[in-house]
């Protein structure tokens, strides 16, 4: 915890607007346009005593790498197989206590139009909230947005979770689409 708020300090990020502690939730990561997104949002989550597991593409889970992220929490996903990743996530929410989920809606770093659903059925399907976090670059800071609940009306819901994303920017902001 002291070692990241002092990595976080030294690169003149900070974290703001915090937001109560929530043992059992997803955490959207937006905008998701660099790898150093994952550094820097691990860095501050963990500054703040909390620990979540993080979903990363399989392609990362290869030796020494994959047993760092597995102890870290990595969740490793295959895109491009249908697997039930999200009915399996859901079903982990019960089986734990505490149990955080970090993601990114886009699901890449590329530009996207449209965001994955999967957070959001994941949510949804755990009966949990979506703990809304922005990344900017611009302002050095990690922002706690809002937390949200899932109605069940995903294109209602979507228009209004990426409404709180709104003038942030990420490193590179052509690459973030809302």
């Amino acid at each position: 915890m002291k070692i990241s708020k002092l990595i976080l300090k030294l690169f003149g990020w900070k974290v703001v607007n915090v937001l109560p502690d929530i043992p059992k939730c997803v955490i959207a990561l937006a905008p998701h346009t660099s790898n150093w997104d994952f550094i820097v949002g691990k860095l501050a989550y963990s500054s703040l005593g909390r620990n979540a597991k993080f979903l990363i593409k399989k392609e990362w889970f290869f030796f020494p790498f994959n047993l760092l992220f597995k102890s870290i929490g990595g969740i490793p996903v295959e895109r491009d197989k249908k697997n039930w990743l999200t009915d399996k996530l859901a079903e982990e929410f019960n089986k734990h206590e505490k149990f955080q989920l970090a993601v990114t809606p886009e699901g890449t770093r590329k530009p996207v139009k449209e965001w994955r659903k999967g957070d959001y059925y994941i949510a949804l399907k755990a009966n949990v909230p979506i703990v809304l976090v922005g990344i900017d670059y611009a302002k050095k800071e990690v922002i706690f947005l809002d937390t949200f609940y899932p109605t069940g009306d995903y294109e209602k819901d979507i228009e209004k979770i990426k409404a709180h994303y709104k003038g942030i920017t990420g490193k590179h902001p052509q690459n973030f689409l809302l």
